[in-house]
């Protein structure tokens, strides 16, 4: 086996793919950081960046990056008050690594993986016979694609 498998069967074994995995589980929170990748923003700054979130949502989304040390809150004492988020050196290596990797790829395969769920979704209402798993996949919520 080669030393990447090994270490594939360690991440596993001690959860670490897990927890990585579970940094995109939330829709807002890699948009959050893609929106901090260019400077730090304030909340209001923030939210008119990603556009379409609450803000209830953009609350949870930052309590979960800041639980997970992905962004820095910063408040000054001034009047009136200022609090900027930021990404921090773990927050800036997931967005410059993974999540810039997962981007190009959606980039190269994202119109194929569309084209799928839609041929897929079209054999389901016309009545074709699908197996168990495709027929989950369908109840899922549609792909969308990013602008």
């Amino acid at each position: 086996m080669s030393d990447r498998g090994a270490h594939c069967d360690e991440l596993v074994a001690d959860c670490r793919l897990c927890a990585a995995i579970d940094l995109f589980a939330h829709t807002w929170d890699p948009v959050g950081l893609a929106a901090l990748r260019s400077r730090p923003h304030r909340r209001r700054e923030l939210r008119t960046a990603i556009g379409g979130i609450s803000d209830k949502v953009l609350t949870e989304a930052l309590h979960r990056l800041l639980a997970n040390g992905l962004v820095d809150r910063r408040a000054y004492a001034a009047a009136p008050p200022r609090v900027d988020y930021s990404l921090t050196d773990l927050g800036e290596s997931l967005v410059d690594g993974p999540m810039e990797a997962l981007g190009r790829w959606i980039l190269e395969h994202g119109d194929g993986l569309l084209d799928v769920a839609r041929t897929r979704r079209a054999d389901a209402v016309d009545g074709r016979q699908l197996d168990h798993t495709t027929l989950e996949a369908l109840r899922m919520p549609a792909v969308r694609a990013s602008a």
